[in-house]
């Protein structure tokens, strides 16, 4: 795993921890959103798995300790800082909530518990890998809910940020909901299904519209889908009924999609096709989904790309990774932000969940009559605690935490009154001591 992977601050950081002789002492941060983006009454959790993959990889290559020795910050910093890199291993323990959870803000979603150098060179990572996904998720998991049982499937790697966040938008996408994705990497990788047959190309590749669908219809079989608008939509429909089965169904990809599913839906059904279906495409998101849909468009799939991939209206949640709790020679100390807008609670923290409401309490607090403690053990002493769930498990799990939640917070506008999120009284006691001793 590259260790430079990170921003530079972690590194000095590191550095100066070594030379203040602070290696042994014991950090925990704990990473959460501050609040929630526009319209969102939830987050799905995801990235836990790359997460702990990163954490327990984590390794300084002689290159990198090289390319660092060079740079002029590091230039003061003694031989042994160097030494300690190219034995680098995390050696710390990490609890989680588990993958496919909806959480709120303020609520911890992964807490690291390690020495102070181990626990502060991965918070760039964790905060990229776990906000990402996490915002990815949740998009996912509100089309889902807006396609009213509709199958929605993952487009976006043209239109992500990289290939790479492709890769991560297709797992995450799966876990918020989406039946499958476009990416075969993402399927290959976390056992994803796939979807696709081809583009306007492969038709304009052609002398004729008719031509194209019956060289695809010969390779694909009953998996084709005819993309039908390249020329004129309901033509293309026609040319689809005419060869006959085997075809999966066609998409729509432009022009008015309410209007243009009622007319092809009428041409597959008055050609026999009842069984064929419509998928449709382009440039949609939640709340288009949720008009095609309250209009009564007869359409049987969606496939969403840019406004997924990239969570388009929120893409950020302002994710971060904060010191709660730091033991040193002289004792354990608890530590908090009192600033304005920033303020943060101390000491290292689970979540209780109850039907409905949440606690955040500390975490010695024995689990609350009728609650489910949240954030369970991911990584102990530098090892795995358990194997972690798969994306296809994430994903189940999302859909079921979904549907037990009140049914307002999956409105695709803001709840009012937001979920209900409340402070044990050790931890409000703890903060109020911690200030008072400011």
């Amino acid at each position: 795993m590259n260790a430079l992977l990170t921003d530079l601050y972690q590194l000095t950081m590191a550095a100066g921890y070594w030379s203040a002789g602070k290696t042994q002492e014991i950090a925990t941060f704990e990473l959460f959103v501050r609040r929630m983006p526009p319209h969102r009454n939830y987050l799905i959790a995801a990235g836990l798995a790359q997460a702990a993959e990163y954490l327990l990889g984590l390794r300084f290559e002689e290159e990198e300790i090289r390319y660092l020795r060079e740079l002029p910050q590091f230039r003061r910093v003694g031989a042994g800082f160097f030494e300690m890199l190219r034995s680098f291993r995390f050696t710390g323990d990490v609890f989680a909530v588990p993958e496919g959870t909806p959480v709120f803000a303020g609520e911890p979603l992964l807490v690291v518990r390690a020495p102070i150098i181990e626990a502060q060179i991965p918070e760039t990572y964790l905060l990229s890998m776990v906000g990402f996904q996490t915002m990815i998720a949740t998009k996912a998991a509100r089309m889902v809910d807006a396609s009213g049982g509709r199958a929605v499937i993952e487009f976006g790697t043209r239109r992500a940020h990289s290939p790479q966040a492709g890769v991560y938008a297709a797992r995450a996408a799966y876990i918020g909901g989406c039946e499958g994705t476009s990416n075969v990497l993402a399927g290959m990788k976390y056992g994803i299904p796939v979807f696709g047959t081809a583009a306007h190309s492969w038709v304009q590749s052609f002398a004729s519209e008719r031509e194209a669908f019956e060289r695809l219809q010969e390779l694909l079989g009953p998996g084709t889908t005819y993309l039908i608008d390249t020329y004129d939509t309901l033509e293309g429909a026609r040319q689809a009924v005419a060869l006959g089965r085997p075809f999966w169904g066609v998409r729509l990809d432009s022009g008015n999609l309410v209007e243009l599913s009622k007319a092809v839906r009428r041409i597959l059904d008055e050609g026999g096709c009842r069984e064929a279906k419509i998928m449709a495409t382009g440039d949609l998101n939640e709340y288009k989904i949720l008009e095609l849909v309250a209009a009564g468009a007869p359409i049987d799939a969606f496939g969403v790309g840019t406004e997924l991939a990239t969570s388009h209206d929120a893409p950020s949640h302002g994710a971060v990774y904060k010191l709660v709790e730091h033991w040193s020679p002289l004792g354990r100390r608890y530590t908090a932000k009192f600033s304005q807008d920033k303020a943060t609670l101390p000491g290292a923290k689970q979540v209780f969940r109850f039907a409905d409401r949440d606690v955040i309490g500390r975490a010695h607090e024995c689990p609350m009559e009728g609650a489910e403690a949240l954030l369970r053990p991911v990584i102990v002493k530098g090892e795995p605690a358990c194997p972690l769930p798969s994306a296809g498990e994430a994903r189940r799990r999302a859909r079921q935490a979904l549907e037990a939640l009140p049914k307002k917070l999956r409105s695709l506008f803001e709840a009012d009154p937001p979920y209900r999120i409340e402070l044990s009284d050790e931890l409000i006691q703890l903060a109020e001591e911690v200030r008072a001793r400011r």
